[in-house]
């Protein structure tokens, strides 16, 4: 697309726009430059790549002072500029010391001039010790601070740019950039190599050289090392300042070295004639136009985003490439006189021509006379392709040229998504040329997404072959559970994500497949009745859990829509997983006897329309995150007169008439209880299927006691317990006692502290009681009265005999834990019966099939068949049961806690 002409010329437009504003102009800056790509990168193209730790050598050299100002000599000691002083400098660069200019010093770092036999050398105080042993021995002849140096004059290094002494060079100056971290505190300075070095020179008279060619190689002007490139003359330039006595140390250092984003080649800071746009000059809007953008997540507006465009620069544009978007400029041979064009219009009407084709091959030809004389010749660079990228918006439509009205009625743009490090490449560009043209944001919503690693958390590697291969993925788990993992993830919230085959595994497990089991029940059932459900609608619904689920449900969908408005999906994924749960392990789960039973009542048609309308509900949301599976369930629910596919249907629409906040409320409570006995029966091993005595309840809050007495049924059922019993006081189940608060009263008693804590734990029950009730007890400590409460004390609940308590915020639940015979011999028959669900599953049979049992087990087994027949018949549609003292060969074994069914079944 953008090298279609018509994008293209759009991109021309941009650019006179932004030159006919005055923000476009020519300059010399220090830029980071690939000499592999033999071009210059912009600021933000600079984090693109980023940086590598590489090693380089890292060197100490002397500089002879020549000069001194009147001011510093007459309050020296010493005559500095006797041939036998020195500045000693320290750099990671070598290969930039032919170009040295300058030396830099800190205005407030404390300098040195240390004393060594005939010779002296200046340097900061605090970076002796990484240059002498024992720096507390050394002989210093002063101390002063860097800005009394200013202006020592010292002789170059090399002689190649001698001259320039002539025109202010080779001083020392005054730069703020300068530390004592590492190297000496004074800092070699080359201005047309470093952006520092390049500052803190500007202005002062002294010209900025830069020897090297396209390919950072030394040109003849360092006739020495003419054509070497640069890194490679690193070794020679060492070994001669070692010869000529100016290196006084060398080592190798391990730092952050910034790399080319195309090639991954070290960068080199160079100064370079380029292009730029003057973004600092609309700054203001930039800023203004990023609070108009709502950014997920939020703290990029004002993070990494906000603070990158707080510290805008001017932005380099052009580059010198042969392929890309010619710059539109046109410049006078003879006169200089420059022309930016905007338009293919524009450059017929100045030339006569008119390209078909606007690439460099073809409009590089296109010349015409100057008004002096000379010939209008373009430019030889092309843009930058994040200019083209950031153009986007506009370049795409050919605007201004075409489509004008349907560009300006769309922008801008409702969303955009990309990574991370697009804070500080499109994300940029983009706001940068919306702000410079239209003073608007280019987007309004972005979603900004990390980065996925490997397992390990190392960047995934074709090389390293360190992750699966995306195909394999899907074909194993399918494309919704690969696309429901990342997009409930760290990466939507632009944090990192260590992808991992098994997350991919536990969504399609945890979410895919409970969707499917639960529109396979409802199929499953719906076609053994021949039920074609139809709508439910409000208020219909008579059965406590339809009302119940269907207003979940409404909840469902209304903080589904809530988070995709506000564009955080995983916040609006999780309450669809919470409905999924609830669907499969609470509503499914408690209705199934209601699709079970034979006769079609008014009750079992209640519950086809309140899953079907469950399940049309849960696709439509489900759509845009997990789209096969959705499709696929749509497919065969949908009527004729709906549309062909789920994804052309319209967003379900929010009906508050189905919801009961009440009744979600008692539901939560109810659940939270049932969860609550649950972790009591894993924690004391009490599997769910053996029966208990009872479960005792206490609430200090009335509403829930209610609710919870109400939903006694669902208490009974889901808990696998006789009755549920409601206590009033917590001591019914447990025995309190407490001990001494150390860490708070041992503050406030000292001394004291042992005959408080006697006291403490001497106090009786009546005591205990008030202060486990938030109230206190007074006891009295070396005649004094002390107050004791929850804060001073620790209170310990022991269970009373057969019980197992767990307490959470205003409920406390006990288990009885005492198994009576009858008690345990229906848990074997719950056993049996769930072994024999699992038999006819894996024997093929279908849901309405009879079949006949047999089976066998010691005396106590059947014992306990003798006592639940009937209901061991009913559950699993046995229509004859056998019992055999020797089971067949082919019997299956069933555990049954300590004891073993066989059986066999089949179909009658």
């Amino acid at each position: 697309k953008t090298m279609e002409p018509d994008y293209m010329e759009s991109i021309w437009w941009v650019m006179k726009s932004l030159w006919d504003k005055g923000l476009v102009y020519e300059g010399h800056y220090i830029l980071p430059y690939c000499p592999r790509c033999s071009t210059v990168l912009s600021n933000h193209e600079l984090q693109l790549g980023g940086y590598k730790d590489v090693h380089d050598p890292g060197i100490t050299t002397r500089f002879k002072i020549v000069g001194v100002p009147e001011a510093l000599a007459a309050s020296s000691s010493v005559d500095l500029a006797d041939g036998s002083s020195y500045l000693v400098a320290w750099t990671t660069t070598p290969w930039t010391l032919p170009s040295n200019l300058a030396l830099a010093l800190g205005p407030d770092i404390e300098y040195v001039c240390v004393v060594e036999g005939n010779e002296r050398y200046i340097l900061a105080e605090s970076r002796l010790s990484s240059y002498y042993k024992k720096p507390e021995t050394l002989v210093l002849a002063w101390r002063k601070k860097g800005s009394e140096l200013a202006g020592l004059r010292y002789e170059p290094l090399f002689p190649y740019f001698a001259d320039m002494a002539e025109k202010g060079a080779f001083v020392a100056v005054i730069g703020d950039h300068v530390s004592t971290e590492d190297g000496t505190g004074i800092v070699h300075t080359a201005p047309g190599f470093g952006e520092e070095d390049y500052r803190v020179l500007k202005g002062t008279g002294i010209p900025t050289v830069c020897p090297i060619d396209a390919e950072c190689k030394f040109t003849a002007e360092v006739a020495d090392y003419q054509g070497v490139f640069v890194k490679d003359a690193d070794k020679p330039i060492l070994e001669r300042l070692k010869a000529e006595g100016k290196l006084i140390k060398r080592e190798q250092i391990l730092h952050a070295y910034p790399h080319c984003w195309r090639c991954e080649h070290p960068l080199i800071y160079r100064a370079v004639g380029s292009w730029f746009v003057k973004v600092p000059e609309f700054k203001r809007n930039m800023l203004v136009a990023n609070e108009k953008i709502r950014w997920v997540p939020a703290h990029i507006k004002h993070g990494r985003f906000g603070k990158w465009l707080e510290n805008a620069r001017e932005w380099a544009i052009s580059r010198n490439r042969y392929w890309g978007n010619p710059l539109p400029i046109w410049k006078c041979d003879s006169c200089s006189h420059t022309v930016c064009l905007g338009s293919r219009d524009e450059l017929e009407k100045f030339s006569g021509v008119r390209p078909t084709d606007l690439h460099k091959h073809f409009v590089d030809k296109i010349t015409w006379k100057c008004d002096c004389g000379g010939t209008m010749t373009r430019i030889p660079e092309v843009l930058d392709c994040w200019f083209e990228s950031g153009a986007m918006p506009y370049a795409q439509s050919h605007y201004p040229f075409r489509n004008k009205e349907k560009f300006e009625a769309n922008y801008p743009a409702d969303f955009i998504s990309e990574s991370l490090d697009q804070t500080r490449g499109w994300f940029y560009t983009l706001t940068v040329l919306a702000a410079a043209l239209f003073d608007s944001p280019a987007f309004q919503n972005c979603i900004v997404s990390g980065m996925v690693l490997a397992a390990d958390g190392k960047k995934m590697s074709k090389s390293q072959r360190n992750y699966t291969d995306p195909n394999q993925i899907m074909d194993k788990f399918g494309a919704d559970a690969l696309r429901l993992y990342l997009m409930n993830s760290p990466v939507l919230k632009a944090d990192d994500l260590c992808f991992t085959d098994e997350g991919v595994r536990e969504v399609l497990k945890s979410v895919i497949l409970p969707i499917w089991n639960a529109y396979g029940f409802f199929v499953t059932y719906a076609n053994i009745d021949g039920v074609i459900p139809k709508e439910i609608t409000p208020g219909e619904a008579t059965n406590t859990l339809d009302q119940w689920i269907l207003s979940v449900c409404e909840r469902m969908l209304e903080q589904v829509t809530a988070g995709l408005e506000a564009y955080e999906l995983p916040e609006a994924i999780a309450p669809m997983i919470d409905f999924i749960d609830s669907l499969n392990n609470w509503y499914i789960r408690r209705s199934r006897r209601r699709f079970w039973k034979s006769e079609n009542d008014a009750d079992k048609m209640e519950a086809y329309k309140t899953l079907h309308h469950l399940l049309q509900r849960l696709i439509h949301v489900a759509a845009p995150f997990m789209p096969f599976i959705a499709e696929a369930i749509y497919q065969n629910l949908k009527q004729d007169s709906e549309p062909d596919s789920i994804h052309l249907c319209a967003w379900p629409e929010y009906n508050r008439a189905f919801r009961d906040l009440a009744l979600e409320r008692d539901m939560d409570s109810v659940r939270h209880a049932v969860s609550m006995g649950r972790a009591l029966r894993v924690s004391n091993d009490l599997k769910i299927r053996q029966p208990l005595a009872a479960v005792q309840i206490v609430t200090k809050v009335a509403e829930e006691k209610q609710v919870l007495a109400r939903m006694e049924e669902i208490l009974r059922e889901e808990l696998n317990v006789k009755s549920v019993l409601f206590r009033e006081n917590e001591e019914d189940l447990v025995e309190y006692s407490i001990k001494a608060n150390f860490r708070v009263l041992g503050k406030r008693l000292g001394k004291d502290m042992k005959e408080a804590a006697a006291k403490i734990e001497a106090l009786p029950l009546s005591d205990i009681a008030k202060i486990v009730s938030g109230g206190f007890a007074r006891i009295e400590v070396a005649g004094a009265e002390v107050d004791v409460d929850q804060e001073t004390v620790e209170i310990r609940r022991n269970e009373k005999s057969g019980l197992k308590v767990l307490n959470e915020g205003t409920l406390t639940l006990a288990l009885d834990t005492v198994i009576t015979p009858s008690l345990l011999r229906e848990g074997y028959v719950r056993d049996l019966i769930r072994g024999v669900q699992n038999l006819r599953k894996e024997s093929g049979l279908e849901v309405t099939d009879r079949i006949t049992l047999v089976l066998g087990g010691d005396v106590e087994l059947k014992g306990a068949l003798d006592d639940f027949r009937e209901f061991v018949a009913s559950e699993t549609l046995a229509q004859e049961i056998v019992w055999m003292d020797s089971p067949s060969h082919d019997a299956v074994a069933i555990e049954a806690g300590e004891k073993t069914w066989a059986i066999s079944l089949a179909k009658r």
